[in-house]
C-alpha cells in the first residue's frame, strides 16, 4: 500500500447503484495480525468505605476542560487517563440503612435482603463476576478478590443487618459472596503457582478440598438450621476455590502463557501490621496479576463497610475513619475526613503509576485497563447514594474516551456505568440491573 496502511475488511467497491464487498486480500493481513496480538483489557474496582467530603471531591469544569479537586489532585499526572463521573446514583441502595446495603449492592445495583445472617441474599450478580463468567476461562484465575480486613461476623444491632454484607462487593450469585484474600503472601503464592502450574501440587490441593467437604457433610448433620445455612454459605466459597484450582491444573486448550515473568523473590516477607503497608502490598498484587495476565478482573476493598481503621498514620489525622466520617459538619472532622479521602486517592495514583510503567509494545497496562475507584455512598455523614464519588482510569485498549469530567443527567443509574464498562471489557449485555442504557460519549 502507498502509505503502508492495510486495507480494512469493510472496504467496498462502489458502482452505479451497487456496492460489492471485497474478498479477503493479503493487504488485509497486517491489520488482522495486529488485532490478534492486541494486549488484553483488564478491569479492577477499588472500593473505599465511608464516602467522601463532598465539597472537596467534584472537579471544576466540564468535559476535557476541568480542574481536579483538592481530593483528586494527586491524580494530576493522569488527567488525560481519567473519566470522573458525576450524578450517577444507586437507586437500589436508597433505603434500609447507611452502609451495608450500599456496600453489598455496589457492583450488583440491587437491593440486598435484610437479614441477621441466616439467609443473606444480594438478589443479583456483581458486574465483575458477570464478566468473569463470560471470559474468566481465558486466564488461570477467573478473577481476584482482595481486601485488608477479614469478613466481619455478627449483627450490627443498630440497623439489624448482618455484617457479612459489609465485607463483600463481589457476588457470583445472589447468595454467594466471593471470598476475598487479605494476606498478600498468599495472593503472591496463588499468582506464582498460576504462572508456573504444578499439576501434582494442584492435585494435592483438590484432595484437601475433598477432605474438607467430606468433613463438612458429617458436621452438617449435627448442626441446627441456622448453622447449616452458614456452613452452606462457607462451602459455596470452598466449591468456588475448587473450580479455580481445577482451571489452573488442567491443560489449557488456549495454551495460556504468562505475559511477564513473576519473580519468586518478590513474595512479601510477612503479613503487614500497618494499614498503609498492607494497602500498598495488595495494590502491588493487582499490578502483578495484570502484568502477567494471571487474571483480568480484580476487586479490592480498602476496608469493610463501617471501617473504623485508625488513620493517625496520616499527618493531620488523629482518629478513626468511620467516626470521622460522621463529621456533623464539625470543621476539624471535615478537615481530617478530606485528608483520609486524599490518602486513598494517593494509593489509587500509586497503582495507576505502576500500571503505566508496565509497557506493552507502544502502550501500557494502564492504557489497556479500566481501573475504577469509588464508594457506595456520597457523604459519610448523610449516607446518601446520590451523586456517588467515582473515578475511572485507563482507556480499555482504546475503547474508553478518557480525559474528561463526565457530567451525566441527575440521578443516572450507576448500572449504566457498569453496562458501559462491560461493553468496553468485551462482555456486552443488553441490560444490567436497573440500567437504562450505556453512558453516551464514554465509549470510543
Amino acid at each position: 500500500m502507498k502509505n503502508g496502511f492495510p486495507i480494512s475488511r469493510r472496504t467496498v467497491l462502489r458502482g452505479a447503484g451497487a456496492t460489492l464487498a471485497l474478498p479477503w486480500l493479503e493487504a488485509m493481513l497486517p491489520a488482522a495480525k495486529k488485532a490478534k496480538n492486541r494486549p488484553p483489557v483488564r478491569m479492577a474496582i477499588l472500593y473505599m468505605p465511608n464516602g467522601v467530603r463532598e465539597d472537596m471531591w467534584t472537579p471544576e469544569g466540564v468535559s476535557s476542560a476541568f480542574k481536579l479537586s483538592p481530593t483528586l489532585e494527586p491524580l494530576s499526572e493522569f488527567k488525560n487517563d481519567l473519566t470522573i463521573a458525576t450524578h450517577l446514583w444507586n437507586a437500589s441502595a436508597k433505603g434500609g440503612e447507611g452502609h451495608y446495603i450500599k456496600t453489598a449492592g455496589f457492583l450488583t445495583s440491587t437491593t440486598v435482603s435484610k437479614t441477621l445472617g441466616v439467609d443473606i441474599n444480594c438478589n443479583g450478580v456483581s458486574m465483575d463476576q458477570l464478566a468473569a463468567k463470560m471470559v474468566g476461562s481465558r486466564t488461570p484465575l477467573a478473577s481476584l478478590e482482595l481486601g485488608t480486613a477479614p469478613v466481619a461476623t455478627g449483627v450490627d444491632t443498630n440497623v439489624g443487618y448482618t455484617r457479612v454484607y459489609g465485607s463483600h462487593i463481589a457476588w457470583s450469585g445472589p447468595t454467594n459472596p466471593v471470598a476475598k484474600e487479605i494476606d498478600p503472601r498468599l495472593v503472591f503464592e496463588r499468582l506464582f503457582r498460576a504462572c508456573t502450574p504444578n499439576n501434582s501440587a494442584g492435585k494435592e490441593d483438590v484432595l484437601v478440598l475433598d477432605q474438607v467437604q467430606d468433613d463438612a457433610r458429617q458436621l452438617r448433620g449435627q448442626l441446627g438450621s441456622a448453622d447449616r445455612q452458614r456452613l452452606d454459605e462457607y462451602m459455596s466459597v470452598v466449591r468456588e476455590l475448587e473450580v479455580r484450582l481445577d482451571r489452573v491444573t488442567r491443560p489449557s486448550p488456549s495454551r495460556w502463557k504468562p505475559r511477564a515473568r513473576l519473580d519468586p523473590a518478590g513474595k512479601p516477607d510477612a503479613m503487614p501490621r500497618q494499614h498503609a503497608e498492607h494497602v500498598r502490598l495488595m495494590l502491588d498484587m493487582i499490578a502483578l496479576a495484570f502484568q502477567t495476565d494471571t487474571t483480568r478482573i480484580c476487586t479490592f476493598m480498602f476496608g469493610n463497610a463501617v471501617s473504623n481503621e485508625n488513620f493517625a498514620f496520616v499527618e493531620g489525622v488523629s482518629g478513626a475513619h468511620h467516626s470521622i466520617s460522621h463529621h456533623q459538619n464539625d470543621a476539624d472532622k471535615l478537615r481530617q475526613y478530606q485528608l483520609i479521602n486524599r490518602w486513598h486517592t494517593e494509593q489509587y495514583a500509586y497503582l495507576l503509576r505502576k500500571l503505566r510503567d508496565m509497557k506493552e509494545g507502544e502502550s501500557s497496562v494502564l492504557d489497556n485497563s479500566m481501573i475504577l475507584f469509588g464508594a457506595g455512598l456520597r457523604d459519610g455523614n448523610k449516607h446518601d447514594p446520590h451523586n456517588l464519588p467515582l473515578v475511572l482510569a485507563g482507556k480499555a485498549g482504546g475503547r474508553i474516551v478518557s480525559g474528561q469530567h463526565y457530567i451525566a443527567s441527575p440521578d443516572t443509574p450507576l448500572a449504566n456505568l457498569w453496562l458501559t464498562m462491560l461493553e468496553a471489557f468485551g462482555t456486552p449485555v443488553e441490560r444490567f440491573a436497573d440500567s437504562t442504557g450505556k453512558l453516551p460519549g464514554l465509549l470510543a
